[in-house]
């Protein structure tokens, strides 16, 4: 078995080193011919709609895409929390049911604040790399 893996492992190093030498001969030419293409690609692909607009910013894909998912893992953990609390107060002294709701109450208010620790991560990472994300 291990044989087998050593020699997967010796043809994938194998194949990666000779493509790498194969991208590295290639002409400085031939990447800003490929280059300019890509771009034309991209700008005849590019609808008016999609025009000044940016992925980073106010009102860029990151942007929304984190306003989403703090407003997702806010109402799902304010879900659980009622839930688990109706689920508590039905549990009518039964010790099993009683631990069950406790522990599902703990783990929604631990993934809030992981998830709110998680925003606050991305934000500070965001704006080292200079990528200001303003959330509503």
């Amino acid at each position: 078995m291990k044989k087998m893996i050593l020699s997967a492992l010796i043809v994938a190093c194998s194949a990666f080193g000779v493509s790498a030498v194969s991208t590295a001969s290639l002409s400085t030419n031939v990447s800003a011919q490929a280059a300019d293409g890509v771009k034309k690609g991209i700008t005849t692909a590019t609808t008016t709609d999609m025009q000044n607009k940016s992925i980073a910013g106010e009102g860029g894909l990151i942007s929304i895409l984190i306003n989403f998912l703090l407003w997702a893992v806010g109402i799902l953990s304010v879900v659980m929390i009622i839930f688990s609390g109706f689920r508590y107060i039905t549990s009518a002294g039964d010790a099993a049911k009683t631990k069950s709701a406790q522990t599902a109450l703990t783990y929604s208010i631990v993934g809030l604040i992981v998830a709110i620790l998680a925003w606050v991560i991305v934000k500070m990472i965001l704006r080292q790399f200079g990528i200001e994300v303003k959330t509503n």
